[in-house]
């Protein structure tokens, strides 16, 4: 089994243009996202996916900084973008993690790794927004999980998929097709459930909030997590 995590990323967001190298904490956020990334223990290889448009040069640039491969491929359509991507490191298990989720949480992605392969899934995912597909909130914050995906089920999306909002967000192919696949979704541990905390970055408030919260971790800490961002957006930020 060959796990791969692949991260997408690119400087052209239509809300906040650039957000992928704005500074947290003395780093970029697409550098904080792969220094979580590299502590998770169930993945071989971490890819970043970005477009070939040349204002993502600097994306490719930071990848290889941190010392991980990197693939460019098509802007908006994602599905041939992570299937490209997976078929060129030959992944049977491929993990997706967008680029603006600004505290990937490691155990947290094992764990949807570990749920994925132990239920015999398609698809599983630990992300909150199973809400707006119709399943219960799973009680996760915005923007620690990962998606994981079979292979076999990319391709099939890969060949079926037409429509361009389903081309542009893969997850879509699934929640819309329950009886082809076979879905996962993973309730958040309880002492992490905090489904009011958004630690994904889409706007100018997201990221000054993000901002705060860094400021604060890379000053009181060496390595960090929910766990403690949490303590600090009770005891601190909401005082």
């Amino acid at each position: 089994m060959n796990t791969v995590l692949i991260i997408q990323a690119r400087m052209g967001s239509t809300r906040l243009p650039g957000k992928s190298t704005l500074n947290l904490g003395g780093k970029p956020l697409i550098g904080w996202v792969i220094h979580r990334l590299k502590k998770t223990s169930q993945v071989d290889k971490i890819v970043l996916s970005t477009t070939t448009k040349t204002e993502d040069d600097i994306l490719e640039k930071i990848g290889l900084e941190y010392e991980i491969d990197v693939f460019r491929g098509s802007e908006n359509d994602l599905v041939d973008r992570y299937y490209q991507a997976a078929k060129k490191y030959k992944a049977n298990l491929i993990v997706r993690v967008p680029g603006d989720n600004a505290l990937p949480e490691p155990k947290e992605i094992d764990r949807v790794i570990n749920y994925h392969n132990n239920n015999g899934n398609d698809f599983s995912s630990n992300f909150p927004d199973v809400a707006q597909h119709g399943y219960p909130h799973n009680g996760y914050p915005d923007g620690i999980g990962a998606e994981v995906i079979n292979f076999e089920a990319l391709k099939r999306i890969w060949d079926l998929s037409s429509s361009p909002r389903n081309r542009e967000h893969p997850h879509t192919n699934f929640y819309e097709n329950p009886k082809m696949f076979k879905i996962g979704v993973l309730e958040c541990p309880e002492e992490i459930r905090r489904p009011d905390i958004i630690l994904d970055i889409n706007t100018k408030e997201q990221y000054e909030f993000v901002s705060e919260m860094y400021e604060y971790m890379t000053a009181n800490y060496i390595e960090f997590g929910i766990r403690e961002v949490i303590k600090w957006y009770d005891n601190i930020y909401k005082k």
